[in-house]
């Protein structure tokens, strides 16, 4: 891991990426869809959690589901994206740690412990959805992420049973620059970085 990368993929992942509000009519395969999970696994977590969940609305009729749960300013570029990812979190993560965590039992860190599961699961699926989105432009995707939605409709409406929480959707295909706005300034580094 001791090769920088050059710029035209430091250019890809975060100097030119934008957050995408319209979209081209193009396709995002399921098999695309494998290949942006297979590689944004790869994200460390801590003791190795992965404790966040994809759901990638395709269909018609889910993005039905998904439209009231949006707000007023997401319904378009989310219905007319080729998928929308929903970034949840599993609030029983720590079931699966004795095959993502063997040598010890992480499991007990959590199992009686819902306030702690929930923090751990939401700072790491958070952290996630931060490898999802670099996956997706590695693989050449944009993305648009969003958070302008009613939490409990979406849980309601796709995670019933309260296994799942939603932390934020993201809208993934192609982006059309049309809906571009100008690029916003970033904070320079002694604004919001310090070496102690």
């Amino acid at each position: 891991m001791s090769n920088k990368l050059d710029a035209v993929a430091l250019d890809q992942l975060f100097r030119d990426a934008r957050s995408q509000n319209a979209w081209q009519d193009r396709d995002v395969s399921d098999a695309q869809l494998h290949e942006l999970y297979d590689l944004f696994k790869w994200g460390p977590t801590a003791a190795n959690g992965c404790p966040a969940r994809l759901l990638f609305v395709k269909s018609d009729e889910a993005k039905q589901r998904l439209k009231p749960c949006l707000s007023e300013g997401n319904v378009q570029k989310s219905m007319t994206a080729p998928v929308v990812c929903v970034i949840a979190y599993d609030l029983e993560f720590f079931e699966k740690l004795p095959k993502l965590f063997p040598h010890t039992d992480a499991r007990s860190w959590y199992v009686d412990s819902p306030a702690s599961a929930e923090k751990a699961a939401f700072r790491n699926g958070t952290l996630q959805g931060g490898y999802l989105i670099m996956a997706a432009r590695a693989l050449g995707l944009d993305c648009g992420p969003m958070s302008g939605f009613d939490a409990d409709k979406l849980n309601a409406a796709f995670f019933p049973d309260g296994k799942w929480k939603v932390n934020f959707i993201c809208g993934l295909g192609y982006g059309d620059p049309v809906g571009l706005f100008p690029r916003l300034p970033r904070l320079d580094f002694d604004e919001a970085a310090a070496i102690v």
